[in-house]
């Protein structure tokens, strides 16, 4: 079993960027497409935003706005998607297989909201 993140063949900063900006697009569309390497990155992430938002307080919406690049997927965070999970303990994503990318034969996932 391997420990810790995935790295996704980059260095800590292009990560972090990565990740901001599929958080940004998963919470603007709720459903994204990318690798399954990714989305089981990306997952925890969301997740813990979600559970942020379940917290509507000014700090905790300033705590998401400084990862979220668009204050368009903060509000959406906060006024539709969190308060749909107030009841619901964690588990808010999965993760479906769609089959590999014609190119590379990468396998390709959809995350998305439960």
């Amino acid at each position: 079993m391997k420990r810790g993140t995935g790295r996704l063949g980059r260095d800590a900063a292009e990560r972090r960027a990565l990740l901001r900006s599929l958080s940004t697009a998963f919470f603007v569309a709720e459903k994204i497409e990318t690798t399954e390497a990714k989305a089981k990155v990306l997952r925890p992430v969301v997740e813990k935003l979600i559970t942020l938002g379940k917290n509507d307080t000014l700090s905790a919406r300033r705590r998401a706005a400084s990862y979220l690049l668009d204050e368009v997927a903060v509000e959406k965070l906060f006024t539709e998607i969190a308060p749909r999970y107030k009841d619901r303990p964690g588990g808010y994503t999965r993760i479906v297989k769609t089959g590999v990318r014609r190119g590379d034969a990468t396998p390709l996932a959809i995350i998305e909201l439960v």
